[in-house]
């Protein structure tokens, strides 16, 4: 029953967005949160232009231990006071690079169809930095299309996982599936100056375990130009097999 009502809620959230009403995203978000367990994972929804949070789910006192009236009260000042001060000048670093890369190379008609995603180390309630990877979907933009109002998910993982400070937009394509137009490795550069966004997207497809054909059907490319593809990420990262590097992503899931 529950599980019904929770699709049932992720439809209507998702036929609003055809015709974007922000009342609408926020009545049904905070009905579907109702129903949704205890994780790792919170949300808000995040104004940037007021910086202020129009929703903080119930997951997040869990998940970090903050007072949510607090953070309600002193927005998002308060929440980037704690990001973790070595990695304020990357963050800020990786937000601008993105918002850049969309204003200058994302056509104004499917900017809806982005996601963001970055990270950062961030102090929870107990004065202790857990690591933070914050995906934004825009809900609603500007007069300029400049995303302003979105639906931010935080998953917390443990401080002893060693991240660098990332950033990636992807773009939803007609198979539903995230293409990445923009990554970028704030921290160090491993992957970021070897392998291009198209063999990120098949590298992780493969952590996901699809063939060659099934990569080739949700990137709209042929099987063989996925195998080339797959024999030149070889080749860059000096591995013998793709067992090997499946192996080493999913220990790396942030080189993804």
């Amino acid at each position: 029953m529950i599980a019904n009502k929770i699709r049932s809620l992720y439809k209507d959230i998702f036929k609003s967005y055809d015709n974007p009403s922000l009342e609408k995203h926020i009545e049904k978000i905070i009905e579907l949160d109702t129903y949704l367990p205890h994780s790792s994972t919170f949300f808000c929804i995040t104004n940037t232009q007021d910086l202020t949070f129009e929703y903080i789910s119930k997951n997040m006192y869990p998940c970090v231990g903050l007072d949510i009236e607090k953070l309600k009260q002193d927005a998002m000042r308060y929440f980037w006071s704690r990001i973790h001060p070595e990695d304020v000048e990357q963050w800020l670093a990786a937000l601008n690079a993105l918002m850049e890369f969309t204003l200058r190379e994302i056509p104004e008609t499917v900017r809806k169809k982005m996601s963001y995603t970055w990270n950062y180390r961030f102090k929870n309630g107990n004065d202790e930095y857990v690591n933070i990877i914050q995906n934004t979907t825009p809900l609603e933009f500007d007069s300029a299309m400049k995303p302003i109002i979105g639906l931010a998910h935080y998953t917390v993982l443990d401080p002893k996982i060693k991240l660098q400070v990332t950033a990636t937009a992807k773009f939803l394509n007609d198979n539903n599936e995230y293409e990445t137009l923009y990554f970028n490795n704030f921290s160090q550069k491993l992957l970021a100056n070897t392998v291009s966004n198209r063999e990120r997207d098949i590298i992780r497809l493969l952590v996901l375990s699809y063939s060659s054909k099934e990569i080739g059907d949700k990137l709209n490319i042929s099987p063989n130009t996925v195998d080339t593809h797959r024999r030149n990420i070889l080749k860059k990262l000096n591995l013998n097999s793709t067992g090997e590097l499946v192996g080493m992503l999913k220990l790396n899931r942030h080189l993804i």
